[in-house]
């Protein structure tokens, strides 16, 4: 083989295997996507690079197979399915007391699946591998509760956080067992739930 032919085929292997890494980069990336959904670009957005977010997302996979994720059963199912109802009809009488009620009911919902309920960021991260489409509800209503722990928050602002931590709810309870409704504005008369 001439050295002419050693370059070019040297140089050969050298497309292919960077055309492979591409190839490989772009299918993880993919179904780091596909998992995480809007998480993703959350995640990417928080980090320095698109890189360090990935590496981030895959550590948060490794940390979730950690974990010991319990089923509910029927039992639990339902009654986690009636607090709600109870929660939602009280949320007219007493909005800011209704919405800790709220998350505190998230809260042991969490644990009895089997997630940390520690510091909300790591909460976030465990949850993100199974449940990523409903985080965005799920911060927002954080947010609310902390502004309405601060006295910040609108009657409207509580209602929101309360059809927010419903969306994580009824994920982490799966098969759409609560109602669909909101709760019911102050204003709004008794029988005619706000949508």
């Amino acid at each position: 083989m001439s050295p002419t032919q050693i370059v070019v085929t040297v140089l050969v292997i050298l497309v292919i295997a960077a055309l492979a890494a591409v190839v490989v980069v772009a299918g993880r990336r993919r179904t780091l996507r596909q998992r995480f959904g809007p998480e993703y670009d959350h995640v990417v957005a928080e980090q320095d690079s698109r890189s360090a977010a990935e590496r981030e997302l895959r550590d948060r996979e490794r940390r979730h197979a950690e974990l010991q994720l319990v089923p509910l059963d029927p039992d639990s199912r339902a009654r986690y399915a009636e607090a709600w109802e109870e929660l939602q009809v009280r949320f007219v009488d007493s909005p800011a007391e209704t919405l800790s009620q709220a998350d505190e009911l998230v809260t042991r919902l969490i644990a009895e699946r089997g997630y940390p309920t520690g510091e909300f960021s790591d909460q976030i991260a465990h949850l993100s591998v199974e449940h990523a489409r409903t985080l965005g509800h799920y911060r927002d209503a954080h947010e609310i509760q902390l502004r309405n722990a601060q006295g910040e928050a609108s009657t409207e602002d509580l209602r929101q956080a309360v059809v927010h931590y419903r969306a994580l709810f009824a994920d982490l309870l799966g098969a759409e067992p609560v109602a669909a409704r909101t709760p019911e504005q102050p204003d709004a008369a008794h029988d005619a739930p706000t949508r």
